[in-house]
C-alpha cells in the first residue's frame, strides 16, 4: 500500500475474498428483504391492514437477534478462528434461502417471516467478525482504505441487492422462482468466496464461554464503556444509524408525495446516497493520508447536517406533479438541487462512518475487539428502534416529511455537539487537520520506524509554529508534545495542544518551576507507555539551519531508558508560520502557501547512544541541503 491506492486491496488474497463475502451477504441480506415486501405487498392479494401488519413486523423481526445474540456472537468471534466460523455463517445462509425459495413458493408468509429472522441472525453472528478482521489481516495504513472499500461495497451491494430482489420478484408469473434461483446463487457464491480467506487465528482462544446472553450482553456493554474514547466513537456509529434510520424509513413516501416519482425515482434515490457514501468512503483514504484521521468526523456530521437542513428547504411542500420516471424528474426545474443533497448527505456519511469504525479497530484491545463490535452492533439496534419510534411519533405530531428532516438535521448539531464536548480530541484533530491541509501538502517517508507499541521519544528540528501539527497529522499513534511555553499559549492552536495534552515547557531563566514540572510530566508521559516528541533546539530556527540540540534530550533518557527515534521536517523555511526575522527582531509575513513539506524518519536509536550531538547529526542528515 505504502506505492499503490486502497484498490491494492482488492488484488491480495488476505483482502479480496473477504470483500467479496462480505458485499455478496449484503446483496443477499437486501435482495430477500426487498422480494419479501414486493411478495407481500403485490402478489398474495392482502389487504391494506395485513400489508401494514406485516411491513412494521418484519424490521423488528430482523433487528431482534442483533439485541439477543449479538453478545454471543462477540465471544465466538474472539474464541475461534475467525475464517472457518465466516464458512459456517455462509452455510447457514445456504439452508436459510433454501427454506425462503419454499416459502416464496407456497406463499408461506409465517417461514418468510421466519427466515427473515434467520438473516438477521446471520448479520448478527457474521457483524463482529466482519469489523474485527480487518485489523488481523491488514497494516495499519491500510486500515482507513479496507474499512473505506467494505464500506462502499456494502453501501452498493444494499443498493443492487434491493433492485435485484424487488425487480425479479415482480415478473409476472416466475417472479417467485427467479427471486429464488438468485438468492440460492448468491448464498452459495458467499461460500465459495468464503473458503478463499486465509485463517484468522482466534484472539483470545481461552475465553470462558457465557451461556448466558443477558450478562454476556452487560459485560460487552461494559467493555465498551471502558475506553471513553472507543465508547463515543461507539455512540457517533451508533446515532449514525438513527439519522440514517430515519431518513431511509422516509424515502419511499418522500418519493411518492414530495418528489411525484414513480419506483424508478425511488431507486434513483436509494443510487444516488448509496454513491455518495462509496465516494466518501473511498475519499477518506486520500483525505486522511492513510492513517485513522478522526478530524474527517466533524467535517462528517456537518455535511450531514448541511444538507439534510436543505433537503427540508428545497421541496417543503408536495409536489404539484405525480408520476415522474427518473429521467422525467432529473429535468424538472430544482429537482437537481435535492439530487445533489442526496449525493454529499452520502458522501458526508462516508466521511463520518469509516474513520469511526476504523478509530474502534485501532484503539480496542485486539483480545476484546470482536465483543466491543457485539456492544457496538447492540447500541445500533437499541438507536435504530429508537429511530423508527421517533419516526412514528414526529408523524402521529403531524410533521411532514420535510420538516422531519429538518428535526433530525437540527438534532445531528445538538448531538455532535455534545460528543465533541465530553471528547475534544474530535474537534481538537479536526482544526488540526484543517489547518495542516490548507497550508501545506505533506509527504512522509520511514514512519514506520515509529514503534507501533511502547514508549518512545521522538526528536525533531523546529522550523514553525505548525510544526506539532504537521508531525502529529502524519504518525499513526497519539504523541504527547513537549513545546515552548509561548507556543503552547497561542490561540486556537492552544486548544488543540491542550486538547492533544502537550507538554509547555520553559528556560530555566524564565520559569524553573515549569522546566522542572515538565521533565517529571515527560517521564510519566514514557512510564506509561506513550510517543513522547520534543524540540531539542529549543526555539524556532531564525535562519532556516538546525541550531544545536540541548541536553535536555540526555537528561529524559538517562532517567527513563526507551528508543529514540531522529525525524526531520523538510521545506517548512519561508512556508506559513515559519520565522523569518528582521533586524527589529520581528517575524515578516509569510511568503510561501500550501508549501510541499516532508516528514522524513530514520531508525531508532538506543537511549545509551543518543547524546544530543549524535541526535543533530542525524537530523542534519535526514534532512539534507533542504531546510
Amino acid at each position: 500500500m505504502s506505492d499503490s491506492n486502497q484498490f491494492a486491496l482488492l488484488a491480495t488474497r488476505r483482502f479480496a475474498p473477504f470483500f467479496a463475502t462480505q458485499a455478496l451477504g449484503a446483496f443477499n441480506d437486501n435482495a430477500f428483504r426487498q422480494a419479501l415486501i414486493v411478495l407481500v405487498a403485490f402478489h398474495l392479494g392482502l389487504g391494506d391492514a395485513a400489508v401494514g401488519f406485516y411491513s412494521n413486523l418484519a424490521p423488528a423481526l430482523f433487528i431482534l437477534p442483533f439485541f439477543l445474540f449479538s453478545a454471543s456472537a462477540g465471544q465466538l468471534a474472539e474464541k475461534y478462528e475467525k475464517a472457518r466460523l465466516i464458512r459456517y455463517v455462509k452455510l447457514f445462509e445456504i439452508g436459510a434461502m433454501l427454506l425462503a425459495a419454499w416459502g416464496f413458493h407456497s406463499g408461506n408468509v409465517a417461514l418468510l417471516l421466519g427466515v427473515l429472522f434467520l438473516m438477521g441472525l446471520h448479520s448478527t453472528v457474521f457483524g463482529p467478525i466482519k469489523y474485527a478482521i480487518l485489523p488481523q489481516v491488514l497494516k495499519s495504513q491500510e486500515l482507513v482504505g479496507g474499512n473505506a472499500l467494505v464500506e462502499t461495497g456494502t453501501s452498493l451491494a444494499i443498493l443492487t441487492g434491493m433492485i435485484a430482489g424487488g425487480g425479479l420478484m415482480a415478473v409476472s408469473g416466475v417472479g417467485p422462482t427467479l427471486a429464488s434461483l438468485l438468492a440460492i446463487g448468491i448464498a452459495v457464491a458467499g461460500y465459495l468466496a468464503s473458503r478463499a480467506i486465509p485463517p484468522a487465528p482466534a484472539t483470545a482462544p481461552g475465553l470462558r464461554f457465557e451461556w448466558n446472553p443477558f450478562v454476556e450482553t452487560w459485560r460487552v456493554l461494559g467493555q465498551v464503556r471502558r475506553d471513553r474514547v472507543v465508547f463515543n466513537a461507539v455512540l457517533g456509529i451508533s446515532w449514525f444509524w438513527f439519522f440514517g434510520g430515519i431518513f431511509t424509513a422516509q424515502l419511499p413516501n418522500y418519493t411518492r408525495l414530495y418528489l411525484g416519482g414513480t419506483d424508478t425515482v425511488a431507486i434513483l434515490v436509494l443510487a444516488l446516497f448509496s454513491i455518495g457514501v462509496g465516494a466518501g468512503s473511498l475519499l477518506c483514504e486520500r483525505l486522511s493520508g492513510r492513517k485513522v484521521e478522526i478530524g474527517l468526523v466533524p467535517l462528517g456530521s456537518i455535511g450531514l447536517s448541511l444538507f439534510g437542513i436543505d433537503l427540508h428547504f428545497a421541496q417543503p411542500g408536495l409536489a404539484t406533479t405525480q408520476g415522474l420516471g427518473a429521467l422525467a424528474f432529473l429535468a424538472a426545474p430544482g429537482h437537481w438541487r435535492i439530487a445533489l443533497d442526496l449525493t454529499l448527505l452520502g458522501v458526508f456519511a462516508g466521511f463520518y462512518i469509516v474513520p469511526l469504525f476504523a478509530l474502534v479497530q485501532s484503539r480496542a484491545p485486539r483480545e476484546e475487539l470482536s465483543r466491543v463490535i457485539a456492544g457496538n452492533n447492540i447500541l445500533n439496534a437499541v438507536f435504530m428502534v429508537a429511530a423508527a419510534a421517533l419516526g412514528i411519533g414526529l408523524t402521529a405530531l403531524g410533521l411532514s416529511i420535510p420538516q422531519i428532516f429538518l428535526v433530525v438535521a437540527l438534532l445531528n448539531i445538538a448531538v455532535a455537539a455534545y460528543i465533541y464536548t465530553l471528547v475534544p480530541e474530535f474537534l481538537m484533530r479536526f482544526l488540526s487537520w484543517l489547518l495542516v491541509s490548507l497550508l501545506y501538502r505533506i509527504r512522509s517517508q520511514g514512519l514506520d520506524q515509529v514503534p507501533a507499541h511502547g514508549p518512545a521519544l521522538l526528536v525533531c528540528n523546529h522550523v514553525s509554529y505548525m510544526d506539532a501539527l504537521i508531525v502529529a497529522g502524519a504518525v499513526r499513534r497519539p504523541l504527547r508534545f513537549v513545546m515552548y511555553y509561548r507556543i503552547f499559549r497561542i490561540p486556537v492552536l492552544s486548544f488543540i495542544f491542550r486538547t492533544a495534552k502537550a507538554i509547555p515547557i520553559a528556560g530555566h531563566r524564565e520559569d524553573p518551576a515549569l522546566l522542572e514540572e515538565a521533565f517529571e510530566r515527560i517521564d510519566q508521559a514514557l512510564a506509561e507507555g506513550h510517543l513522547v516528541c520534543i524540540f531539542p533546539e529549543g526555539g524556532l530556527t531564525r535562519d532556516g539551519a538546525i541550531a544545536p540540540f540541548r541536553g535536555g534530550v540526555e537528561r529524559i533518557v538517562a532517567r527513563r531508558p526507551v528508543p529514540v527515534v531522529p525525524l526531520a521536517l523538510r521545506g517548512l523555511w519561508g512556508s506559513v508560520f515559519s520565522r523569518h526575522d528582521t533586524a527589529l527582531g520581528r517575524a515578516r509575513l509569510p511568503r510561501r502557501f500550501r508549501a510541499r513539506v516532508e516528514l522524513v524518519a530514520g531508525a531508532p536509536i538506543a537511549a545509551g547512544e543518543a547524546s544530543a550531538e549524535r541526535l543533530e547529526q542525524r537530523v542534519r542528515e535526514l534532512r539534507g541541503e533542504e531546510a
